[in-house]
C-alpha cells in the first residue's frame, strides 16, 4: 500500500464499466474486458509499476461479507494492477497472478469502492486485457 496519487482521478467515470457486488455474488468470478495502459507512469505511486490511464478502468462497489476478495488481470503481455481501495490506500501488483499477470487479494475486504487500473509494464501501449473479480 502506498501514498495518495495526485494524477489518478478516483472519481472520474470508469472507462470500461462498473461492478456492483455483494458478498456471495453469482456468477463468481465476474469480469470486464479492458485495454491496459495509458500515459501515466504508475511508479510515482510508491511500489507501483506500469503505465496507466487517468480515469479508472473499472470501478467495483462491493458490500463485504465473510469472503476474501481477489482482483486480477490477464493479457497476452506484461500487465500491472493499481487499485485504490475504500480506505483510500493504494495497492499495486506486477506478477503475482503468474505468467506476467497481476493479482491482489484482500483477505478481509472493506465495503465500498475499489477503483481499478490495469497498467502495461514497460510501455504506454494498450493491451487487450480482462479484469476478474472473485470471492473464491
Amino acid at each position: 500500500a502506498s501514498s495518495v496519487a495526485a494524477a489518478q482521478d478516483i472519481n472520474g467515470p470508469p472507462t470500461y464499466g462498473n461492478f456492483e457486488l455483494s458478498a456471495g455474488f453469482m456468477p463468481d468470478p465476474q469480469y470486464a474486458d479492458v485495454l491496459s495502459g495509458g500515459q501515466t507512469d504508475a511508479s510515482y505511486i510508491s511500489g507501483c509499476r506500469g503505465h496507466i490511464a487517468t480515469n479508472p478502468d473499472v470501478r467495483i462497489v462491493y458490500s463485504a461479507g465473510g469472503y476474501p476478495l481477489t482482483i486480477w488481470a490477464e493479457a497476452q503481455g506484461d500487465t500491472t494492477l493499481v487499485i485504490n481501495a475504500p480506505d483510500g490506500r493504494w495497492y499495486c501488483d506486477d506478477d503475482s497472478g503468474g505468467n506476467l499477470n497481476p493479482m491482489l487479494r484482500f483477505a478481509n475486504p472493506m465495503s465500498g469502492r475499489y477503483e481499478v487500473w490495469v497498467g502495461t509494464y514497460g510501455s504506454t501501449d494498450n493491451l487487450p486485457s480482462r479484469v476478474w473479480v472473485s470471492e473464491r
